[in-house]
This record gives structure tokens, C-alpha cells and sequence, in this order.
């Protein structure tokens, strides 16, 4: 009998028996992006990856060779910007590079770059990321856009005939691209829903902008996953879509002209209807409030004091002057006309999260768009998302929870979950109460990396740049 009993105490004690695991954060206020809750737990990580969440009172089996106390502190996944670019010709590679340090001081540790002229090197930084031989975020990329003849953005895919197609997805898919971007300033309508069907076709994610000889109701039947900006899903709520759509068509009416006229054509029932088709497809929205509300008053905001502007290097800023100088050109009635689709624009963006419909927050940080910085831009962007009336649980899941489940990646990213790859941020206060505190950061783990505050301190004075 005592033989027996003591097996079963060995047994027991083998069972108990401490696992090493690389880090220990400890008693920490967890949020769950899914119910909103907020619980303290102890996070164990090993191999960048998340092993176990326990209970802070319950038994400890894990050694960590690192700790950190996170007592009174709030841990989210790392967040998403889900639009950038990463862009500009061969003289801005080094400036794009630079970026991807002021999206982990930021706590940015994932990025979908929305399309550029740098797929080469954008290839090799996800592949050197990936290896943490480079400090940065993970890059899901669109590689170039695909757009028709004579486009607006270097590097673009032309799309001119259904061949061109084929030809075009053939190329993407041999960069091994991670979603496909459509772009809408020489696309055809028909050429434009045509490749939509081929993506989905293929099996791949797509995502763009519309032409507006198109209905929004043609491109979500075609297949779109994600509609980049407001002023599509505007022209799918105003009751006057197939006018305007008509009007654009016989070139009656040009892109900013129809702007006034779909404003004022929106209705609620018409609303009403398109959300129900975005929700019901899972179409995602992005919104980019926050440099929809910069270009809006670029006739009223000096810049020249951004600290941010220390980060983006000569050749950077010089692309500003595009954008700059065309709202310091505008007439009087389109200043207006601007500044009313912005307020539009907001009040839209809480009427879809209302609705249900999937949001992604994006920036659209990068060359040629004027003083939307990388990193920061995208907390301007939950906070503009707030300031709008959205709830601050709802902006936080616009980052990285909705960009996993938007980019098919949920299975590894989004929650705080045992197997989940351990991208985390944690913040000194509670952003579910106000939302700036995703600024607050007090250290960022990216895979087996960990940053304190006091290294993100250095890693963004080391991206200054003449």
C-alpha cells in the first residue's frame, strides 16, 4: 500500500513538473477584443508564440527566463495599420525602410501595404522581418496595383483588355502577393468587374478603390473583400447611384463634381440597404478618416513643427508639395465642398460600425500623402474613429482583430490566445476608457522580440533623417 502511494505522488509530482518557457508577463489586465472583457492573467510565451493564459492566482508550472510585471498595465494584440504604402521609386528605398521602425515604436507590429513601386525591396524587408534579422512589422502586401492604361501610381499592373487580366493576377501570384489592390483612375468599368471575378476566381483576397462607372452593388456582386475609402460606399447610400453612375459614364460629370451630388442624395433607406449587402458579403470597409481630415484643411493646418517630420527624410516631404499645392489652388466652394465630405465622411463611418459592417483602420501613411506619418497616424486614426462616435472596444477591433479576420489570418493573429503568435503591446492605461491611451505604450513584444519603453524611446531617435 505504501509502494502504491507512493508511485501516485511521484506521478503527480512528474505531472506538476516546471516548464521553461522564454517570458513571464505577469498579472496583467488582458483585453479581450472579442467580449470586451478585461481579466488579469499571466501570459507565458516561448518560440514567439503564445503557450498559455492562465488565471494570475492560478498554479504556476512555467519558468520564464524573462518577467515582466505588468501589474495595473493593459495588454492588447499589437496593432494593425491596415492601409499603408510603401512607395516613392528607387530614391525613397531607404526613407520606406526607415518607416517600418516608427511602426514598432508605435506599436504597430503589422502592416498591409496597399500597393507601391518597391515590391523588390518590400519582398526582401517581410523576409528579413520574418527572421527578426530587421526591426519591423509584419508585412502582408498587395506588391503593385493593378489599374488601366497610363495610371496614376508608378509600377502599376495595366489592365487595357481581358487578357491583360490573366496576365496581370499571373504576375501577383508569382510574387507570391498577399492580397490583390485595384486602383480606379484608368480602370474601365467592365475591365474592373471582369478582374474582380478573376481574383475570386483564384481564390484571392481583393481590395480597391471603384470607378465610379461602376454601382457599388455591381462590385460587391463581382466579388470585392474590401472597399478602400468612403466615397464608394457614399455613392452605394446616395438614391441618385445610377444618375451619378450614368452622368460619369458619358463624362457629364467628373469624380469631385459628383462628390455634392451624392452627399446630398444619401438616404437613409438606401443606406440602410447597402450595409445589410457589406455585412451580408463580408465586405470590409476602410475608412481613413484621419487623412481624410488632414488633406481637408491643408489650407488652414502649418505642419511645419511636426516632430514626425524629423522621421521622413527630404525626399519624403518633397511629395507633399502635390497634394499641398492643390488645396491652396482649390476655390472657395471646393474648400467647402471638401471640408463638408470630411464631416460626412465621419458621421458615415459610425453609421456603417452601427450596421455591423466590418471596419479595417487604415492610415494610408506614406509618400505623396501629406503629413499622415507612419506609426502615429494610425492611434489618429482610433482616435478619429472615436471622435466620431464610434466605441473605443469597436475602433480597437478595426486593427488587428478585423485585419486577421479580413486577410484570412485569425488562426495566428488578432486575439490573445494560446498558439497565437505573440504580437502584443502593453499600454500603462485602460484605452477602453480613452482610447489615446494606445499611445501610452509600455513595452512592445514582436515574436521573441521585446521592447521597452525605454528602447522604443531609441529606436524612434534613430530613425531621424536629414
Amino acid at each position: 500500500m505504501l509502494f502504491l502511494l507512493t508511485v501516485l505522488v511521484l506521478a503527480a509530482c512528474q505531472d506538476k513538473k516546471t516548464e521553461v518557457v522564454d517570458l513571464a508577463i505577469l498579472n496583467a489586465n488582458v483585453i479581450d477584443l472579442e467580449s470586451g472583457e478585461v481579466t488579469v492573467k499571466n501570459i507565458y510565451i516561448t518560440n514567439g508564440e503564445i503557450k498559455a493564459l492562465l488565471a494570475s492566482d492560478s498554479e504556476n508550472i512555467y519558468k520564464a527566463d524573462s518577467l515582466i510585471d505588468a501589474t495595473g498595465k493593459y495588454v492588447l494584440p499589437g496593432f494593425w495599420d491596415n492601409h499603408i504604402h510603401l512607395r516613392g521609386g528607387d530614391t525613397l528605398i531607404a526613407n520606406n525602410k526607415n518607416f517600418l521602425k516608427l511602426f514598432i515604436a508605435n506599436g504597430v507590429t503589422t502592416v498591409r501595404d496597399a500597393g507601391g513601386d518597391l515590391t523588390t525591396s518590400v519582398m526582401e524587408w517581410k523576409k528579413q522581418i520574418a527572421n527578426e534579422r530587421l526591426v519591423g512589422p509584419t508585412i502582408f502586401t498587395a506588391g503593385p496595383k493593378i489599374d488601366g492604361p497610363n495610371a496614376t501610381w508608378a509600377g502599376s499592373l495595366v489592365v487595357d483588355n481581358e487578357a491583360d487580366i490573366s496576365v496581370a493576377l499571373d504576375s501577383l501570384q508569382a510574387l507570391k502577393v498577399d492580397f490583390v489592390k485595384l486602383y480606379d483612375s484608368r480602370f474601365s468599368g467592365e475591365l474592373y468587374l471582369k478582374t474582380i471575378e478573376e481574383t475570386e476566381k483564384r481564390g484571392l483576397t481583393v481590395s480597391g478603390h471603384m470607378p465610379f462607372t461602376v454601382t457599388l452593388d455591381e462590385t460587391i456582386n463581382a466579388g470585392m473583400d474590401a472597399i478602400e475609402h468612403l466615397y464608394y460606399v457614399m455613392k452605394g447610400c446616395a438614391s441618385n447611384e445610377a444618375e451619378v453612375t450614368e452622368k460619369l459614364k458619358s463624362g457629364e460629370m467628373a469624380f469631385w463634381d459628383a462628390m455634392p451630388s451624392l452627399m446630398n442624395g444619401y438616404t437613409d433607406s438606401t443606406a440602410q440597404s447597402t450595409f445589410q449587402k457589406l455585412r451580408e458579403n463580408e465586405v470590409f470597409v476602410v475608412p481613413t478618416l484621419f487623412i481624410g481630415n488632414t488633406l481637408s484643411y491643408l489650407d488652414e493646418v502649418d505642419h511645419s513643427k511636426d516632430p514626425y517630420l524629423n522621421y521622413m527624410g527630404k525626399g519624403v516631404v518633397k511629395t507633399y508639395e502635390g497634394r499641398i499645392q492643390s488645396a491652396l489652388r482649390s476655390s472657395e466652394d471646393a474648400r467647402k465642398n471638401r471640408k463638408a465630405l470630411n464631416t460626412f465622411f465621419g458621421q458615415l463611418a459610425k453609421s456603417l460600425n452601427a450596421a455591423n459592417v466590418g471596419l479595417l483602420a487604415g492610415s494610408d501613411c506614406g509618400a505623396f500623402n501629406s503629413y499622415v506619418y507612419p506609426g502615429i497616424s494610425l492611434h489618429n486614426e482610433l482616435k478619429a474613429m472615436v471622435e466620431n462616435g464610434i466605441s473605443p472596444l469597436d475602433a480597437l477591433r478595426s486593427s488587428a482583430y478585423n485585419g486577421a479576420t479580413f486577410l484570412h489570418k485569425s488562426n495566428v493573429y488578432g486575439t490573445i490566445s494560446e498558439g497565437k503568435v505573440s504580437d502584443l503591446v502593453i499600454l500603462e492605461g485602460n484605452p477602453l476608457e480613452n482610447i489615446e491611451q494606445t499611445q501610452n505604450i509600455y513595452t512592445v513584444i514582436k515574436g521573441t522580440q521585446v521592447f521597452s519603453k525605454e528602447q522604443l524611446n531609441e529606436l524612434l531617435e534613430s530613425a531621424a533623417m536629414e
